[in-house]
């Protein structure tokens, strides 16, 4: 594959140009199993690239701590060599947590593709789900720092730090525009687990809430997004609510 700006031939195909400074893909799709991961460089509506980077279990078992680290560090100098604007990921958990740790870019988490989905053509039942969303109207995204997006009339947040944290974890969402939190009951179920977070389901305006459960407390937290409309709130939620279980802070 060739620059398409400046003609020079990259060593693979959606690489950045760094002979005149193009992008040649804007978006990376990448799927995730336990010990393959299956990337689809995209410029706008095209399919301009596709690679597989591999690993290998030990004795056939679970990846280590160190493998693991390894992999999703090869995946991640993968994209960082497209230089996208952003990367949608589906699949294993665990490479898919590393590797977007080890990653600035925009990231969404996006559904897997169910065993009983068809290929369009050669295409993945994945790379098709987000082309088919990725004509929407782009969300604004929000450059707010995450402190600055809490306020309201009130300040106290339930379940100390891991109430913090998972206000911290929905602030730093790029389509996230303000969070309030709201009063606490005290009359809620008791949870076991101890403090567990939930967005629910988007409103017409496309805000969600941030429901917090610690005990018997319950705190109802109000999410301003950019989403336009339910649909595109629900898909803020679903990414949000994949953000909590990642900080382990909502059951699997």
């Amino acid at each position: 594959m060739n620059c398409r700006r400046c003609g020079t031939p990259l060593r693979k195909p959606g690489d950045y140009c760094l002979t005149c400074n193009t992008a040649n893909a804007d978006a990376v799709v990448v799927e995730f199993s336990a010990d393959r991961a299956r990337l689809a460089m995209l410029d706008e509506d095209d399919v301009v690239g596709e690679t597989t980077i591999t690993t290998r279990p030990e004795q056939d078992e679970q990846l280590t701590a160190i493998q693991l680290r390894n992999f999703a560090g090869r995946v991640a100098d993968e994209i960082r060599r497209k230089r996208p604007e952003t990367v949608y990921a589906a699949g294993d958990r665990d490479p898919l947590r590393e590797t977007r740790a080890q990653i600035h870019h925009e990231f969404y988490r996006v559904p897997d593709a169910d065993d009983g989905d068809s290929n369009d053509g050669d295409r993945s039942p994945v790379v098709a789900w987000v082309l088919d969303r990725r004509g929407d109207r782009a969300l604004e995204v929000v450059e707010t720092p995450p402190r600055e997006k809490i306020g309201g009339s009130h300040s106290t947040i339930i379940g100390d730090r891991k109430g913090r944290k998972a206000i911290s974890t929905v602030a730093h969402h790029p389509h996230v525009k303000k969070i309030v939190p709201g009063p606490i009951d005290a009359g809620g179920t008791g949870s076991r687990t101890g403090l567990r977070a939930k967005a629910t389901r988007a409103g017409t305006n496309g805000n969600v809430r941030l429901l917090l459960r610690d005990g018997s407390s319950v705190q109802e937290n109000r999410i301003v997004t950019t989403a336009m409309d339910r649909e595109t709130g629900e898909r803020i939620r679903e990414d949000l609510n994949e953000a909590l279980r990642d900080a382990e802070l909502q059951d699997e």
